[in-house]
């Protein structure tokens, strides 16, 4: 597992608290129940504080799952993979 892949987890379960390490890497706004656009804009702040990094309101959308925060990290910071 990657550093991003472990801090990106550590984020996820600050948010989703009850989800398993395996829940949260097939987390998505579908398939977990309480994830809703609220839930997508803390992510989003969690994940900038983490990572240092800015995202923008317009990306907000794509960030639907744990995979497409993992690739948008991976895109802002490719040396933590």
């Amino acid at each position: 597992m990657s550093e991003n892949e472990s801090r990106l987890i550590r984020c996820f379960g600050s948010v989703f608290p009850s989800l398993t390490e395996d829940e949260i890497r097939a987390a998505s706004d579908d398939a977990t129940g309480s994830w809703d656009s609220l839930t997508s804009v803390t992510l989003a702040a969690v994940i900038q504080e983490e990572f240092s990094m800015e995202i923008a309101p317009e990306d907000l959308p794509e960030l639907h799952s744990f995979a497409a925060f993992r690739s948008f990290v991976h895109r802002i910071n490719p040396a933590g993979e």
